[in-house]
């Protein structure tokens, strides 16, 4: 197979350093965007020799500049996944207006930003896969977490609108949506609730990065050429 250039969002941790790991084993080339872990993100690019490139993926400009990095790396990118993403809890009318800006700006408009930068260049190629990672929570919405589920529901239909424009020239889009994973991101839930939410989910477990990087690679795969515009949940059945 030949090798793939891939860009991730979120690359330093969780998903996105488990999918930054996965497709440097299988060989391909491979850059991703962090936001502020220097540290971290030395260690996923130490260990996987991909390169890492600091954005804020909510400011377009900088997402400009990072692409173009990219770009001057790799020659190009094959697969993008937009997995770069923060979570908040926080009560409804408690949200501040830079609450929902910080939130919508990077798990919403930062896919976006992402995405668009990406696009011309798969356009002329007729080819590319686009692997939107969204959460259970923007299917089914969460109590105290009502901005994150905004950001995540717009992010699986921006997936099947963007699939049915960018199917012509060969691109394929998709949303993976996680259930309760054992990431940083729920570092801060007392055991006591993750054992309510392992219960809630019939598997009776927490999923792991692994588990949802199995999936993006399968989209990223030949096998999945003709699979687009779905929104495929890795949650251990919470959401059925």
């Amino acid at each position: 197979m030949n090798k793939r250039r891939v860009l991730v969002t979120g690359g330093s941790r969780g998903i996105g350093a488990e999918c930054v790991r996965e497709f440097s084993l299988a060989g391909d080339v491979v850059c991703f965007l962090y936001a502020s872990n220097d540290a971290a993100a030395q260690q996923v690019g130490q260990e996987t020799r991909a390169t890492a490139i600091k954005c804020d993926i909510s400011d377009t400009d900088a997402v400009s500049e990072a692409v173009k990095q990219a770009f001057d790396v790799m020659g190009g990118v094959d697969v993008l996944v937009n997995c770069a993403g923060i979570s908040q809890i926080k009560c409804f009318d408690e949200i501040s207006d830079q609450d929902w800006d910080r939130m919508l700006g990077t798990n919403l408009s930062g896919a976006f930003y992402v995405s668009r930068a990406c696009v011309g260049y798969m356009i002329k190629e007729k080819k590319g896969r686009i692997i939107n990672i969204g959460s259970m929570w923007g299917k089914i919405g969460a109590s105290c977490e009502v901005h994150y589920s905004a950001a995540k529901g717009g992010l699986r239909t921006m997936t099947m609108a963007q699939a049915k424009e960018l199917g012509p020239s060969g691109i394929t889009v998709n949303c993976i949506e996680p259930g309760v994973i054992d990431t940083d991101m729920n570092a801060s839930l007392d055991e006591a609730t993750l054992r309510e939410l392992c219960d809630e989910t019939p598997l009776g477990r927490l999923g792991t990065p692994a588990d949802v990087a199995k999936a993006v690679m399968f989209l990223a795969s030949d096998e999945a050429s003709f699979i687009t515009g779905q929104i495929i949940g890795v949650d251990g059945g919470f959401a059925v």
